[in-house]
Formats: C-alpha cells, sequence, structure tokens
C-alpha cells in the first residue's frame, strides 16, 4: 500500500519550510495545527456516544474494554487504562490495554512487532477476549496489521469491536462494527502521528472511559467519588470530596471516611443520611454503587 495516500502521511503546506523559522513561530503553528483537533473529534460524537454505551452495557454485564494498538497508540491505550483503577476504583482487568511488542514496547520499540497480525490475534486470544467485551483497535493509519489482527479475532467470538483511526475509510473501519475517525490531517512533522492524530486518540480515549464510568455511577455530580487513596495526596483530596459533597467539616469528613473504612461513597452516604456503619454500605450496594440513587431511596422512605 502507498502510506502517502493516507492523511496522515501527506505533507501539511503550511509547514514545508518549518526548519527555516524562528522558535515562536514553529511553537505557533504547532499550536495552531492541535488547535484542529477539537473539531475533527466533535464530528465523531455521535459514532463515540454509541460506542460509550456499548462500554457501558459491557461493565454491566461483567465485560472488559480492551485497548489495542502498536506504538504511541498501543502506549495510549496503556495509559488510559492504567489510570483508570486509581481513578475510579475498578479491576485492572476492567479497562486493558495490549500493545504490540509487550511492555517493552512501552518504552523503546520493538522492531517489526506492529506488522504481526497473528500475534495480534493471539494477544487478545491469551486475555480470553468474548462476546462480552469491547475490543478498541487504535493506530493513526488505520492500517497496522497487528491491530487488524486483533479486531479479526474479536469479530470471531462477537466481542464489539471498535476503530479509533484518524484516516478516512481505513481498512480497520473497514472490520471493525464502530468507527471513530477525527481527521486531523497531516502532521506538522509529516508522518509523526504522535502529534494531532496522537493527541485526538488520547482525547477520545479520555470519553470512553470518563464517559462510562460517569454512567456506571463512580461519579456523584462531578466528584470521583470511588478516588482509591493510595497515598498522602489522594486521602486528602478524598476528604475534599466528601466536603465538597456534604458541606462537612474537616473534622466530620474525616471520621466519617475512618468509620467507612475510608470508602468515599459510603462516608458522603452516611453524613447525608445519618446511616452508621454498615448500614450505608448495605444501601450502596443495593443500588450497585450508584451513590445518587441510594441517597434518593433514603430520603423517599
Amino acid at each position: 500500500m502507498n502510506i502517502t495516500k493516507l492523511n496522515t502521511e501527506q505533507r501539511n503546506p503550511k509547514t514545508m519550510e518549518v526548519d527555516l523559522m524562528t522558535t515562536e513561530e514553529i511553537i505557533t503553528i504547532i499550536n495552531q495545527e492541535d488547535a484542529i483537533v477539537p473539531n475533527a473529534i466533535a464530528r465523531e460524537i455521535p459514532h463515540i456516544v454509541k460506542v460509550v454505551d456499548e462500554i457501558t452495557d459491557s461493565f454491566k454485564k461483567g465485560g472488559s474494554l480492551i485497548y489495542v494498538g502498536a506504538g504511541t497508540s498501543g502506549r495510549l491505550g496503556i495509559i488510559d487504562a492504567s489510570e483508570c483503577p486509581p481513578t475510579y476504583g475498578t479491576d485492572p482487568e476492567m479497562v486493558v490495554g495490549i500493545i504490540a511488542g509487550g511492555k517493552e514496547a512501552m518504552t523503546e520499540a520493538v522492531e517489526g512487532a506492529e506488522d504481526d497480525s497473528e500475534q495480534g490475534r493471539q494477544d487478545v486470544a491469551d486475555i480470553q477476549l468474548s462476546d462480552k467485551d469491547v475490543l478498541v483497535g487504535i493506530a493513526a493509519s488505520g492500517r497496522t496489521p497487528y491491530t487488524i489482527g486483533a479486531l479479526q479475532y474479536g469479530n470471531e467470538v462477537g466481542a464489539v469491536t471498535v476503530a479509533v483511526a484518524c484516516t478516512k475509510d481505513s481498512e480497520m473501519g473497514r472490520i471493525a462494527k464502530y468507527t471513530i475517525a477525527p481527521i486531523t490531517g497531516p502532521e506538522v512533522v509529516t508522518g509523526s502521528t504522535r502529534m494531532k492524530a496522537g493527541t485526538a486518540q488520547k482525547l477520545v480515549l479520555n470519553m470512553l472511559t470518563t464517559a462510562s464510568m460517569i454512567k456506571l455511577g463512580k461519579v456523584y455530580g462531578n466528584l470521583m467519588v470511588d478516588v482509591q487513596m493510595t497515598n498522602e495526596k489522594l486521602f486528602k483530596r478524598a476528604e475534599n470530596i466528601v466536603k465538597m459533597a456534604t458541606g462537612a467539616s474537616d473534622e466530620e469528613a474525616q471520621a466519617a471516611l475512618k468509620e467507612q473504612n475510608h470508602n468515599t461513597k459510603a462516608a458522603i452516604l452516611q453524613i447525608l443520611t445519618g446511616l452508621k456503619g454498615e448500614a450505608a454500605a448495605r444501601l450502596l450496594k443495593k443500588h450497585n454503587g450508584y451513590l445518587r440513587e441510594a441517597i434518593a431511596e433514603y430520603h423517599t422512605k
């Protein structure tokens, strides 16, 4: 395939002499090109909505969201997946990132890994991908063999397959059930898809996990009420979340968190309802962790 025909591989007419520009001119043109990204994503919102609903349904059935990609695309998937457990209290297997070449490829290129479609199939088979899962293939070009192999396997086992690419009518798009394709155009440096294309991919992945976590009840108002307290900063954040959600004092928030074994949701519920100890946890469990529903039931009794 002649990759120069891809949107992401064409030369940008605005930067043909970028090597002659001043530092300020280079930074300005990068900033101007980056400004293209949000509008490109906005045009894809109808497709993103459908995928978020599929992801949410999958989670409710006990399924997982699996990202798969090579190079920058694979790294972005792993970053997004790795940030879900501390932010939303998810099991590490709920959102998973797979990169061509394995863990070594996170920090250095693994030669030929992205060209191995069979390895793409094998890597998603190894995690026992099933029809309960959503598989999101990420590739700026939309043609990476490793990612295509994974998507083909996903279709075979009945998973919901999604292509995130930055090119029109991509090969991945023809394979996947859904396609999200923000067209960001030629890069400032030709073919350097870690730039606009990578930014677009990162923003899309942010949307997929953030929106699905909100729909799962892991956000109350705009507060991350399932935050995991793994360091001093996050302990303080949880305390502040309880205070913002309830209007409680420092002492009241700290006491509720301690009584509820540092469960932020249960601490909020305790303060807002007066429920103590396990009673708050039981009401939350009854509503599958949806804090707003638990509060509503208490106040309608």
